[in-house]
């Protein structure tokens, strides 16, 4: 109660010095005279403006100065595309013409607060109309316009002009969704595969259509990597809301609209590494990466190209950053047939994939590769356990001695090597996993192996080179705890049986 009373009373006096410092204030203007006070008034806010204009510019140029070679276009970071000259040229051209207007304007809004302040006896001039005056600064912010777009209009044409259809380049495919980028590649074939967004979902993320074959060697890396030199056209959608794709150093820039397909071209002058030793000439980076860490890489060495957003997509805009990396043609091409399909790791088998009942071409001669080494190893190898290999690709359906489609390709890989070696005899070993009694699995076993041994007689093979027999499940590969396991269980196994 008494802290409250004495914090209004506080307030109270307080109130009462301002407004006797006021009451003094005018009594001083009255002592002094009011027009007096003013004139002086007017002096000082003339010189403040005076003052504020000199340090403006000054602060502008200077900080201009100390940062340039940060800024895109100048000190180390000229353009990293062919293209990029021409718009830095325009920029530059641009900012010499308004920077003089800058300058001149305001120079004279200040100096015209100055010049202007309110003086006794002062008379404004009266100016009703000047057709020259009118005419001068018509025409000279006009031609500068006509300048400044025809020079725009010209670059614009040479920066966005699409590929001609006789001309080589590398078309690759941009998505921009909350909030990331998805990019594809196209394969060896060259073309990017068609796409409908229909299809998008959790295993597809670019809606590729898998019926159509150039999507099948198509590959979706983590980094946007790029060969110098070579001219790129960029396919640019969205997925979801408004995105941009951005390289700034690149000087790419266009909008990723949901629906509506754009695109952009340009071609890289400049590997990653090229670009890092130009930034270590400079002493802005030569200091620490991260000023934490001074034992670490310098700015020029940790510096990456970027794909970054430049339009508001959402609260997690900000993330929407992806490495770029430009390459040697050669190291480009190293790096691309690195690069995994993505229908291959990830849809083929699923229930995705429509080729299930095929296997394409270069499948078969993977296959064949793989069963060759496996075989050669066991041919090879010092003791009767070594000598056993299993046939990785023979299936039979579920429950039954019925063999899938599919396996004839392993099946024809045994007769070739066969064919190849008259000498080699083998004994075909059925297996199954513990599911069932063991006298039905033992069955079932022995079923399985007399099928791929029938294979081969069908093929010539007599019983001197070819003999069968069934193990059940008193011979485990693996844990009957968890699936796989009992899928290695449920094999079928060749023992190379002569000497």
């Amino acid at each position: 109660m008494t802290t409250g009373l004495i914090i209004i009373v506080s307030f109270l006096l307080l109130a009462i010095v301002v407004v006797q410092i006021s009451r003094i204030n005018e009594i001083a203007k009255k002592l002094r005279g009011e027009e007096e006070a003013e004139r002086q008034s007017n002096i000082r806010q003339s010189r403040y403006l005076l003052g504020f204009m000199i340090l403006f510019l000054l602060a502008t140029i200077v900080s201009a100065w100390h940062y340039k070679n940060y800024f895109l276009g100048y000190g180390p970071h000229e353009a990293a595309s062919e293209h990029g000259p021409g718009l830095d040229k325009m920029f530059l051209i641009t900012l010499v013409i308004t920077g003089i207007v800058f300058v001149i304007t305001h120079i004279a809004l200040f100096y015209f607060g100055y010049k202007y302040r309110h003086r006794r006896g002062a008379k404004a001039s009266f100016m009703p109309h000047d057709n020259k005056l009118e005419i001068i600064w018509t025409a000279i912010p006009a031609f500068a316009m006509f300048a400044l777009v025809i020079n725009g209009l010209v670059v614009w044409n040479k920066v966005m002009a699409d590929v001609n259809p006789d001309e080589e380049f590398m078309e690759i495919e941009a998505m921009g969704y909350q909030f990331a980028w998805a990019l594809r590649y196209p394969g060896p074939d060259g073309k990017l595969g068609t796409r409908n967004y229909k299809l998008i979902n959790g295993v597809n993320p670019m809606g590729q259509d898998w019926s159509d074959l150039k999507n099948l060697d198509d590959f979706q890396p983590s980094e946007l990597v790029l060969p110098k030199g070579k001219k790129i056209r960029v396919r640019i959608t969205a997925r979801d809301v408004l995105h941009d794709f951005y390289l700034p150093h690149f000087r790419v820039k266009m909008d990723a609209v949901p629906g509506l397909p754009t695109y952009f071209v340009f071609t890289p002058n400049k590997t990653t590494e090229e670009y890092r030793e130009e930034l270590s000439k400079y002493p802005e980076y030569q200091v620490p990466f991260d000023p934490a860490d001074p034992t670490g890489p310098k700015k020029w060495e940790a510096f990456e190209f970027e794909l970054a957003c430049a339009e508001l997509c959402g609260s997690g805009h900000y993330s929407m950053k992806k490495i770029v990396k430009i390459l040697e043609p050669d190291e480009y091409e190293a790096w691309a047939r690195q690069q995994p399909s993505f229908y291959i790791s990830s849809i083929r088998g699923t229930d995705e994939d429509p080729y299930t009942d095929q296997l394409f071409d270069f499948e078969i001669q993977a296959r064949k590769a793989e069963f060759e080494d496996a075989l050669n190893t066991a041919i090879e190898a010092p003791t009767p356990e070594e000598r056993i290999m299993s046939l990785n690709y023979v299936f039979f359906e579920t429950g039954s001695a019925e063999l899938s489609p599919l396996s004839k390709y392993e099946l024809d890989n045994l007769v070739e090597a066969m064919e190849q070696r008259p000498d080699l005899q083998i004994e075909v070993g059925g297996h199954t996993d513990n599911t069932g009694t063991s006298e039905s699995n033992l069955t079932l076993s022995q079923q399985r192996a007399e099928v791929v041994a029938q294979y081969l007689y069908d093929a010539g093979f007599d019983a001197n080179r070819v003999t069968y027999v069934g193990y059940g499940e008193r011979q485990p590969k693996d844990t009957n705890d968890t699936e796989d396991g009992r899928a290695n269980n449920r094999r079928t196994e060749i023992k190379i049986t002569n000497s």
